[in-house]
């Protein structure tokens, strides 16, 4: 009899082991918007969903975020669209390595940040020929977006700049050390080292309006990128609004995660959507309208549709 229970006992542990479901959620570096969100992301699929630990890791970005998924393992990962885009087709980055990807939530708009300091001269796009730029960590999705602007203003990323490839922490250190002029990050708003920054005494930051080459960019890269607005009232010291170049961030997973498992980490995330926010105030712009809007070039999960179609809300 004790033998039996024992048996029963641990077959039940191995159930019970079989059915858990560990999560790791791709994010960013820690100066970043991703890595924040993630963190509370992971938080409330733990504590919310029974039977699912997530845990949040740091990485370079959207391209790491990418290839982390495209291993098979269980990852939720924070990309820009553009960046999901090039691994679904197996372009730029991605080059003979498809990812099989699909979209869970559309989430929040990624606002191309160029950012210098008055005393640079720096003013427009132009002004950064023969400069010393940050492009963005490698493994970032800001790297992608960065060469993209360089090459629709007119400027080569390997001739007419000095690149280095630093995080957006990274980048506003050398700012502040006078080891760059200027640096691209793109993130939510607002974005932790940028704050840093604009904060510093006896700095002004500038920011660069990118608004202009969307349409170029749009023309060669398909319709991906949208003009948006970065208020004057978002960093310390802007003279003006900053009319930028933008992208969607988007939340996804590889095609192989099951159906039921997408379901719910997509109705917790709208099911605990005050929580979410308490992390990071980004998880404000997630609703069920951006989901309508064909803002992914990446295909819904199967569990996500399930989830949006008992909201009523019909994905074009």
């Amino acid at each position: 009899m004790k033998l039996l229970k024992v048996i029963v006992l641990s077959l039940g542990f191995f159930w019970a082991s079989a059915q858990a479901q560990n999560i790791s959620i791709a994010t960013g570096g820690t100066g970043g918007v991703y890595y924040p969100m993630g963190g509370g992301l992971a938080s409330v699929l733990s504590s919310k969903v029974p039977g699912m630990s997530a845990t949040a890791e740091v990485t370079g970005g959207s391209v790491d975020n990418l290839n982390l998924i495209g291993t098979g393992k269980p990852y939720v990962g924070f990309s820009m669209a553009d960046a999901a885009k090039d691994a679904q087709v197996g372009e730029g980055k991605f080059a003979g390595k498809k990812v099989d990807l699909r979209t869970l939530v559309v989430l929040y708009p990624n606002l191309m940040h160029v950012v210098t300091v008055d005393s640079t001269g720096i003013k427009s796009m132009k002004d950064l020929k023969g400069k010393r730029i940050s492009t963005g960590a490698p493994g970032s999705a800001t790297e992608v977006m960065a060469f993209r602007l360089l090459e629709a203003a007119g400027l080569d990323k390997d001739k007419d700049v000095k690149r280095e490839r630093l995080s957006v922490a990274e980048s506003v250190n050398a700012i502040k050390d006078r080891k760059i002029d200027a640096f691209f990050w793109v993130g939510g708003l607002p974005t932790a080292a940028v704050t840093d920054l604009a904060n510093t005494p006896g700095t002004k930051i500038v920011m660069v309006d990118t608004g202009d080459e969307v349409a170029s960019m749009n023309k060669k890269y398909g319709n991906l990128y949208f003009v948006a607005n970065i208020p004057k009232a978002t960093y310390s010291g802007m003279a003006k609004d900053n009319k930028v170049a933008a992208v969607a961030n988007i939340l996804v997973v590889n095609a192989n995660m099951p159906d039921d498992q997408a379901y719910k980490i997509v109705k917790a995330i709208f099911d605990n959507k005050l929580e979410l926010v308490r992390t990071h105030q980004e998880f404000m712009s997630i609703n069920l309208d951006n989901q309508k809007q064909k803002a992914t070039p990446i295909d819904f999960h199967p569990g996500a549709l399930k989830y949006f179609k008992e909201k009523n809300v019909k994905v074009n």
